[in-house]
């Protein structure tokens, strides 16, 4: 058996432009533009590597703060880029039979087998699949807060060779944690892990969180952060009803929001969308004290007050904003 340690960069429509408002067959969160990957033998020794660019069919034109991110253009993915399936082809022959896959988090597994959905192909051998996250608190602190891959390498002493954002830089830094776990005593009680944090990760955590809670199965962010906002905004004190002020997005499907109980005062609010297996979302609610760290970062946003980044923003606006991109210059989507 072998591991495989995978990592992969996506692109996203910009919100508003032409390709956000395709429909597609099946529902993504990004396409797929990039995908890195590390083999770690049954010995726990750090082997082959695979790295392929795909250039995307529906999602054509590059975001842009995924290609600041990334470092990746729209160049690049044109001369190297070759399309999905084909890339899948490679990518299941080079991992061969009797592997398990590792990844940093919960989003990649998800977003590739959305996107294998998308083109019709087969997801059975994504199967066995462990979140190396968990395994790694399990082993070290014992917390069930995200953390981000750089901060596990220092937790281990680990020095960074290769790029960050980089697909396959990151699944070598990934490997290179994983070789100094114990990956089969970190499978076998992987399931007792799951249930020992019911509520799930949270995403990074800063200090001054008071609760945590996870929700389930609404039909789309909208939905979401409504409920968020409205019937389950609860004061953490009495259970009251909060009042919400406005929501602003943040990296990785998070939102922000500072509430207020009228007899406990305010409370930063942040949330973490994810899709569920069934299509449905999930919401992952962490609410903080009003002088922790979080809501100071709230304070910081909320000075700058960019509507585009306001989850909530009138939908008249948002079709004015989408004209005027419509009948200037071209954006990346």
């Amino acid at each position: 058996m072998n591991y495989i340690v995978m990592d992969m960069e996506w692109n996203q429509p910009w919100p508003g432009s032409p390709s956000s408002k395709k429909v597609l067959p099946v529902q993504i969160r990004g396409e797929i533009i990039q995908i890195g990957a590390v083999r770690i033998t049954e010995a726990g020794e750090v082997a082959d590597e695979f790295q392929v660019m795909i250039r995307p069919k529906f999602y054509r034109h590059l975001n842009r703060r995924v290609s600041k991110l990334t470092g990746i253009k729209e160049n690049r993915l044109r001369d190297e880029g070759i399309p999905f399936p084909e890339a899948m082809e490679l990518f299941q022959s080079w991992c061969g039979e009797d592997i398990v896959f590792l990844t940093w988090g919960f989003d990649d597994i998800g977003i590739l087998r959305e996107n294998l959905q998308l083109f019709d192909m087969d997801a059975a051998f994504t199967d066995r699949w462990y979140n190396a996250q968990m395994i790694f608190n399990a082993q070290t602190d014992g917390s069930n807060s995200q953390k981000a891959l750089k901060t596990a390498m220092e937790m281990l002493g680990i020095e960074a060779t290769r790029p960050a954002h980089d697909a396959l830089g990151d699944a070598y830094h990934t490997a290179l944690i994983c070789a100094r776990l114990d990956l089969k005593k970190g499978m076998a009680e992987y399931d007792e892990a799951l249930k020992s944090h019911e509520n799930g990760f949270h995403g990074a955590e800063l200090p001054g969180c008071i609760a945590r809670k996870v929700f389930y199965d609404y039909t789309d962010k909208r939905a979401a952060l409504s409920a968020m906002s409205g019937e389950e905004n609860l004061c953490p004190v009495c259970g009251g009803r909060m009042l919400g002020s406005r929501w602003f997005s943040q990296p990785g499907h998070r939102y922000m929001d500072l509430a207020t109980c009228p007899e406990h005062g305010k409370f930063l609010i942040r949330v973490r969308l994810s899709l569920q297996d069934n299509g449905l979302t999930r919401v992952s609610r962490l609410t903080y004290e009003a002088t922790s760290e979080a809501a100071e970062a709230y304070a910081r946003r909320a000075e700058k007050a960019d509507p585009e980044d306001n989850a909530n923003r009138p939908r008249r606006r948002r079709r004015r904003r989408s004209a005027a991109r419509e009948t200037g210059p071209a954006e990346n989507s």
